[in-house]
């Protein structure tokens, strides 16, 4: 990309769906995104316009306020937008009440949504780009969908997913040992590749989840 969006074209980025990218646009915005490489179209009717990785990184950038935690860590809610919970936000009831279950709910609908557009032959089993691109939350979305628990605070109960060093690959941490391999469970399910490993000085279990591809 050799210019920025204009304001228009940000207007768009900004206003596509938090989870799967979807544009909303006229065809003249859409196409000139695309030369950009910030969306693409895809292949199958409808012929819908996504953000591609270049573009979601756009989007967080252009409302990330200077002083915002890094996307993959971002609190759920901020600046209206949905986000998984990946362990260590403050407790808040409304963040495990009906309405945010039906929050992520939609939000698991639409990335499988995803996985089937953007798949060459339609699969909801394997990971899909935007969440090759956001490890973290993805991971999260998968566990917090299927009824897994994340800390609240410093509380020690509960899952937490982390960024690691690793390339495609994040960190669960979750102290009931029962509980970690639940989510070990729900994340193969959910088309992940997961190994249980020991933390050398602390003893303590752990797991490293990274996307499958095949």
């Amino acid at each position: 990309m050799t210019r920025p969006p204009t304001a228009a074209q940000l207007r768009v980025i900004e206003a596509a769906d938090a989870v799967t990218g979807r544009l909303r646009g006229t065809e003249a915005q859409l196409a000139a995104l695309v030369r950009r490489g910030l969306a693409f179209r895809h292949p199958r009717p409808p012929h819908d316009h996504f953000l591609t990785p270049a573009g979601h990184r756009v989007r967080e950038e252009g409302a990330a306020p200077a002083a915002a935690p890094e996307p993959d860590t971002a609190a759920p809610g901020h600046g209206g937008v949905f986000a998984a919970r990946v362990g260590g936000e403050e407790a808040d009831a409304a963040a495990s009440g009906p309405a945010r279950a039906r929050e992520v709910h939609s939000a698991w609908q639409g990335l499988l949504e995803l996985r089937r557009m953007t798949s060459p032959d339609g699969s909801v089993e394997r990971p899909c780009n935007w969440e090759r691109a956001h490890l973290v939350r993805a991971a999260a979305l998968a566990l917090e969908a299927a009824g897994h628990r994340p800390a609240a605070g410093t509380d020690g109960a509960g899952y937490r997913v982390r960024a690691t060093p690793q390339p495609e690959a994040v960190a669960v941490r979750e102290p009931d040992a029962a509980a970690l391999r639940a989510c070990a469970a729900t994340l193969e399910r959910a088309g992940w590749q997961v190994g249980e490993y020991t933390e050398p000085r602390s003893r303590v279990r752990y797991l490293l989840a990274s996307p499958r591809r095949v």
